[in-house]
């Protein structure tokens, strides 16, 4: 073999080691830059996953919400026809409730008032317990306050009830406050 076919083969093997280097990096680059695509597709998908879950869940719940309230405007017309069965028994004079003639109405009366009460129970309708309790503006609204014995702010008289349906406010207490008496502190 002469000095220039040696040359030749050295260049031949070197151009050739130099191609498979270049092809070898080149194939290092697209399998890095094919990982980092998989690791961002992954993170892609992870995502889309967990907002199709919180969409999954903020659905239900709503579904939930809107069966249990679903009767909000349906109860509040309905507290009138309580209020107005209370008022009508507190109208009653006690010697005409213990007239024989009249006792069966009254009874009438007082059991329709029982069950409109556990109707409006059972589908969640509670009623807030006002007198005794420190006024809360999220259950009760004062309408007035009372020179009152009690620790200030305790609710003395309540005029109107106030009901919940589950959770939340259907209607609040009108209630009175009590306040010191003149020139007196009395703490809550």
């Amino acid at each position: 073999m002469t000095e220039e076919q040696k040359k030749y083969e050295e260049t031949e093997q070197a151009g050739a080691q130099a191609d498979a280097a270049v092809e070898e990096k080149t194939t290092t680059d697209n399998g890095e830059a094919l990982k980092a695509e998989n690791e961002k597709l992954k993170q892609d998908l992870l995502y889309i996953q967990a907002e199709a879950q919180n969409t999954r869940r903020r659905l239900e719940k709503e579904k939930k919400d809107a069966v249990a309230y679903s009767v909000t405007g349906f109860a509040r017309d309905l507290l009138s026809v309580a209020d107005n069965m209370e008022r009508a028994l507190a109208a009653i004079p006690e010697e005409i409730k213990k007239d024989e003639k009249i006792q069966s109405l009254v009874t009438g009366i007082e059991m329709t008032g029982k069950e409109l009460a556990n109707v409006l129970q059972r589908h969640g309708v509670k009623r807030v317990e006002a007198i005794g309790a420190k006024l809360d503006p999220n259950l009760h609204q004062a309408m007035v306050e009372i020179e009152s014995d009690e620790p200030e702010g305790t609710v003395v008289q309540q005029m109107q009830a106030g009901y919940t349906l589950h959770d939340r406010l259907l209607r609040p207490a009108m209630v009175a406050v009590a306040k010191a008496k003149s020139g007196e502190t009395k703490p809550a």
